[in-house]
């Protein structure tokens, strides 16, 4: 078990060409600024859509499979389980 409420980190998406913050709670669930920012406004996918065709690469929120997400993820619980045995070591 975590001892933290929730962990968040600012960090340039290359999905979508812009910073945003990715949201871990301790149940493992996980939320990110940018897939909700352009997965719920059609006017935000325009957004991105303009900013694709500006810079001539093509820009795609992957959302919660995005590799961003699930790196940071993934160093979390690498950290959480290095904590737990260095714990477990001193006790």
């Amino acid at each position: 078990m975590v001892d933290w409420q929730i962990t968040a980190t600012t960090l340039v998406c290359n999905a979508v060409a812009e910073e945003v913050t990715v949201l871990v709670y301790p149940d493992w669930t996980v939320r990110c600024t940018g897939f909700e920012k352009y997965s719920k406004s059609r006017e935000a996918s325009l957004v991105l859509l303009k900013r694709s065709l500006k810079l001539r690469e093509t820009l795609d929120c992957k959302g919660l499979d995005c590799p961003t997400i699930i790196e940071y993820k993934l160093k979390l619980e690498d950290e959480e389980k290095r904590r737990a045995s260095h714990a477990g070591e001193k006790k």
